[in-house]
């Protein structure tokens, strides 16, 4: 295995301190340190080992660099997580141990938030871009983190409500049908080579990038690009695409994805479950009932799968009051995210 790189210098990290880039042997510690910070900001571990292992070593990686600080006992201290999502936008995820002490924990995040900014920079230079914008994120009332956000130069835009539905066996069978004309169906596969039907998934993009086009913070995506992300979350399964046709023309997309290894608050492991990445309904086709379609198709879906629930996330400040919807339909928000943004020029060269 060959050395990982090490970090170029900012903001210095106190004596002793590294900063590399982590391997597969190192996803342990990551994995621990990102569960030690999310139960204390959140009150519960969630991390899942996969999602950690395909984002550093795995298909996601190709999109993203990382930075694993270790103090001079060589303990897992910080994490730097850079995802070039879409042109123009670049996802920054700052971890540091929740117990470390604040007289050692400020220049570490200090470092880890110029370093995450030089690496933002640098995808855009590599994109050919002049300057991309910085999305980072934090759990509500983590004040330690909100306090480095804004001392990074971030600014607060957004916040997020993420929701959760029961799913009990009677939820496979006992559900609305769909309104007149509108008919939902799993992407169709190609039963000769075992692939989705490719006009499915074109399908499937369309209609989520026309949907989303006015939503706040979007970003077009090449159908390519669209694919490789999805399909690097080891949540993938072509069997949680849907599409809801309106009088024989696709109209309405929904794209799940399997939610493993999640702990409870008391460190025990919690049952699979569904989660809503994408739902999209084209402007031709809203009033006539598709997006609840295609949320009781995910909903029996689960439920004949045995699972306890179905996640989403929704914007809280969102003028199409889906909130309103996925309430009626029984979803309730379990806690609260918040997207942080900052703006940031490429470096010359």
């Amino acid at each position: 295995m060959s050395s990982p790189d090490v970090a170029p210098s900012h903001a210095a990290l106190p004596a002793g301190w590294t900063a590399q880039e982590p391997t597969g042997d190192d996803v342990p510690d990551l994995v621990r340190l990102l569960r030690q910070h999310e139960k204390e900001a959140r009150g519960w571990p969630g991390a899942d080992s996969e999602q950690v292992a395909a984002d550093v070593t795995g298909k996601g990686a190709v999109t993203r660099r990382h930075w694993l600080i270790r103090d001079p006992e060589g303990a897992a201290r910080a994490w730097v997580s850079c995802h070039d999502r879409a042109a123009g936008r670049v996802l920054v995820g700052v971890t540091v141990d929740p117990d470390l002490d604040p007289a050692q924990a400020e220049p570490v995040a200090t470092h880890c938030f110029a370093l995450a900014e030089r690496t933002s920079g640098e995808i855009a230079r590599d994109r050919g871009l002049a300057a991309t914008q910085m999305d980072s994120g934090a759990f509500q009332d983590d004040d330690r983190q909100d306090r480095w956000l804004k001392d990074a130069g971030f600014k607060h835009v957004r916040t997020w409500w993420q929701m959760e539905r029961p799913v009990t066996a009677q939820d496979a069978t006992d559900h609305p049908q769909p309104r007149e004309g509108v008919v939902v169906h799993r992407v169709r596969r190609d039963d000769a080579v075992g692939l989705p039907d490719e006009e499915d998934l074109h399908a499937v993009h369309e209609i989520l990038e026309e949907s989303f086009a006015d939503h706040f913070n979007n970003y077009r995506e090449t159908f390519e690009e669209f694919l490789d992300r999805l399909r690097a979350d080891p949540g993938h399964r072509w069997d949680h695409w849907w599409l809801a046709d309106v009088d024989g023309a696709p109209a309405g997309a929904l794209v799940g994805t399997t939610v493993t290894g999640r702990l409870d608050p008391a460190g025990n492991p919690v049952p699979d479950g569904s989660y809503v990445e994408y739902i999209g309904v084209h402007s031709s086709a809203r009033g006539r009932g598709v997006a609840k379609a295609l949320l009781w198709a995910v909903i029996a879906d689960a439920a004949a799968r045995g699972r306890n629930r179905v996640g989403l996330e929704v914007d809280a400040d969102s003028p199409t009051g889906a909130d309103g919807l996925y309430s009626s339909m029984g979803w309730k928000t379990v806690y609260v995210t918040e997207s942080w943004h900052k703006d940031v020029e490429a470096p010359a060269g």
